[in-house]
């Protein structure tokens, strides 16, 4: 006799675990389409608001554009002045008008409507933090919700493609077994089958649990506002991405292909990339341009400063890598190595090996044997010994490429050499070269020389079209009105810099003295900053490449001596300095200068004072020379510039340096910023405390010295502090504002 293993008590528990997990795969899906229907509407109800305020002024001689015969004349002289008016106006009315007649009329609103459709099809939505209307607000919120629940969604398609498809048909099969009774009078088969049935639904439902994300999903909560926009600053491009994806209408970022001809724009959209391992969301500009990297092999993308031609070709190592490639190398300046290793790191899941200074040759050995992205500088390469034969590298990227434009250099030589061990170079550089062709061409010779070979035949100048189409195999260029429909845009750049040895001396003298508004000041109170401060030479680069984009820079920083520092390391290009002291008027003044100065110009101002109620939209660079202790402090400052008004799209740079009291400030700040996203959703997230307090910065303190003491116990060198003096008993680090050195 056929006997159960389970009873009509287990047979309910595994039904409702099957219809909860069913229900819950439901639930995701009407949530995902709720949340996308919210998005859709809401950018509707903005670009109805767009559309119509352009409508109303657009004057009513328009719809006669086309010399269709009607009288507008008339029409205005009866108070209708615009072609909103006409689409208004009811048909009675509007035929009612001496002169006009229902034929006219009707061509009037068939003409009106024409013009309405084109406009509201065209309409750019622009979000910015400082035109929160209600419109914009609502688009934000609804993005923000759809991003807060896409995680959710993306679970229960998860869940409903482990879901067993043939469970309804499963649980029929099991009624047999449903009571005593029925089991009494069935037949063995069908005994043998529901419990078979029973067996295989309990294994197909193993492991699978859907209360918990049945009522994360149920009890999902609207954003509010300023949650909502903080959101957005804080990730504009996950925004957008959501806005380009769900209506690109109004938010693309432009059409791909700039400059390229039928047939290579064919090649590159048919480009497949797998990405898999890249920790970071690409724009639509930027994932053209990374199959453009990696359907033409070697080129030159020559992006406008500011649209993450680093991430493209971080994006195209890690394609290349999920296709079986092993070795890549990047060579740029020695004063940019440590960011592209950070930007490794944290974007990708790739391996970094660091080729500079001390270790640099078993570093570059360990590369050779291992695989991974070796980063090194121009400098270094030249040192470095490559196998004469039997070794491939999978992609080569040369950072700051108008580096070897003199072929005829030492560096241009080594690195055209090294080149030889690739079919795949990728040559970067966001300074403008097409005034100079011949520099140009230099570049596209080692390339692609029959390319090079071909324009150097059609033109003289790199504007005129038909040579930018010859070129357009290999080099690639958008600026940012080309791309980013939605300016401006935000971008944030950690610089990490390596610490000179002055640097570094200063700084243990002062980690050991206890002083952590000194500490603070690092790498600016090196006594000679000019010539050995990292902080400083990475501050050069930055306002250099920023003059030769065209762009003004603001220097933002909590000391009043690191900002008249700041003054003399820029002489003649510094405007001035505005701090505490400073009266209103007197920084409306400074600011009014500034306005009408040249590009490469600086002006430096002390984050609390000139991080709020000044408007400062010229400059398009930020730099911040110090991690402040509140998120908001730096965002106030940058948002004198990243304000409406704006036309271009803002650069944040904060000066960093490794080892030091720096990277824990930061570690902390970023985990507050991840708490912070976490209980987003909880009404406890606006008693949550954004800023390091006194007792945490003595405890980074107190860590630090131990550090320190541990690293030069013993070192007898006179320029070294000796380390004997025991501090049990460390101050208070109190941020204050009677501190000498700020105002």
């Amino acid at each position: 006799m056929i006997k159960r293993t389970f009873d009509s008590q287990d047979i309910r528990i595994l039904k409702d675990r099957v219809d909860l997990a069913f229900r819950t795969v439901k639930e995701g899906l009407s949530l995902e389409n709720s949340q996308r229907a919210a998005v859709i509407e809401a950018v509707r109800l903005s670009v109805e608001k767009e559309y119509i305020t352009v409508l109303k002024t657009i004057p009513i001689e328009e719809i006669n554009a086309d010399k269709s015969g009607i009288r507008t004349g008339l029409l205005r002289d009866n108070g209708i002045g615009t072609v909103f008016d006409v689409l208004k106006t009811d048909m009675p009315a509007l035929s009612a008008i001496y002169g006009i007649g229902t034929n006219m009329a009707a061509r009037a609103k068939v003409i009106a409507g024409k013009i309405a459709d084109d406009i509201r099809k065209n309409v750019k939505l622009r979000i910015n933090l400082d035109n929160k209307t209600f419109e914009y607000t609502r688009i934000v919120q609804s993005v923000s919700g759809y991003l807060k629940t896409e995680s959710l969604t993306a679970q229960s398609g998860e869940l409903g493609r482990k879901l067993p498809q043939d469970a309804q048909e499963e649980l029929k099969r099991i009624q047999a077994a449903n009571s005593s009774f029925r089991w009494f009078f069935t037949r063995g088969s069908k005994k043998q089958e529901a419990i078979d049935a029973y067996n295989r639904l309990l294994g197909k439902m193993s492991g699978i649990n859907a209360l918990p994300l049945y009522n994360e999903i149920k009890h999902a909560k609207n954003v509010s506002e300023d949650e909502a926009w903080e959101d957005f600053f804080l990730h504009s491009v996950s925004f957008y991405n959501v806005l380009e994806r769900l209506v690109p209408e109004h938010f693309s970022s432009g059409s791909d292909g700039y400059g390229l001809s039928d047939e290579i724009r064919g090649g590159v959209e048919s480009t497949e990339l797998d990405l898999n391992g890249l920790k970071c969301t690409l724009r639509g500009y930027q994932v053209w341009g990374v199959k453009y990297v990696l359907r033409q092999k070697r080129v030159l993308l020559g992006d406008e400063m500011g649209l993450g031609k680093t991430i493209q070709a971080l994006a195209a190592m890690v394609a290349l890598r999920n296709s079986g490639s092993t070795h890549f190398l990047v060579i740029c300046p020695a004063s940019v190595i440590i960011n592209w290793c950070r930007e490794i790191e944290s974007k990708s899941d790739l391996k970094v090996i660091k080729v500079h200074s001390a270790g640099k040759a078993e570093a570059f050995n360990k590369w050779l044997e291992e695989s991974g992205v070796a980063v090194t500088n121009y400098e270094t390469l030249a040192s470095l010994s490559f196998p004469e034969t039997g070794f491939n590298i999978s992609m080569i990227v040369v950072d700051e490429a108008h580096y070897v434009k003199n072929a005829a250099a030492k560096r241009s030589k080594k690195v055209f050499d090294v080149c030889t061990y690739t079919d795949r170079v990728l040559f970067m550089t966001g300074t403008p070269i097409e005034n100079n062709v011949s520099e140009m061409i230099r570049l596209l010779e080692f390339l692609q020389p029959a390319v090079a070979d071909h324009a150097k035949s059609v033109s003289t100048t790199a504007y005129a079209d038909h040579f930018k189409e010859r070129i357009s195999p290999v080099y690639y260029r958008r600026k940012r009105d080309d791309v980013l429909a939605e300016l401006p845009e935000l971008i944030q750049v950690q610089e990490w810099c390596d610490m000179t040895p002055e640097d570094e001396k200063q700084y243990v003298n002062d980690i050991i003295a206890g002083n952590v508004m000194e500490v603070r000041r690092l790498s600016f109170r090196n006594a000679d900053y000019l010539n050995t401060s990292s902080k400083v030479a990475r501050l050069r680069e930055i306002a250099d490449l920023a003059k030769e984009d065209g762009r003004k820079l603001i220097v933002f920083s909590f000391f009043l001596d690191t900002l008249e520092k700041v003054a003399s390391i820029f002489a003649g290009r510094c405007i001035g300095v505005i701090n505490g002291s400073v009266p209103p008027a007197g920084r409306q003044e400074i600011i009014d200068e500034f306005d009408k100065a040249p590009a490469g110009s600086v002006l430096a101002a002390q984050i609390q004072s000139g991080g709020t109620g000044l408007n400062i939209q010229t400059a398009s660079v930020v730099v911040i020379c110090e991690p402040q202790y509140k998120p908001s402090t730096e965002m106030q400052a940058i948002s004198r510039a990243y304000r409406m008004g704006q036309t271009r799209n803002v650069i944040v740079h904060r000066l960093l340096c490794t080892n030091t009291i720096e990277e824990r400030i930061m570690q902390i700040l970023y985990a507050k910023q991840e708490e912070f996203n976490t209980f987003a959703d909880e009404s406890s997230a606006a008693k949550l405390d954004m800023e390091i307090d006194n007792n945490t910065i003595n405890n980074i303190m107190a860590d630090e010295i131990r550090r320190i003491r541990e690293k030069y116990a013993g070192n007898t060198e006179p320029d070294v502090p000796m380390l004997t003096v025991q501090q049990d008993l460390l101050p208070d680090y109190t941020e204050s504002s009677t501190d000498t050195h700020v105002i």
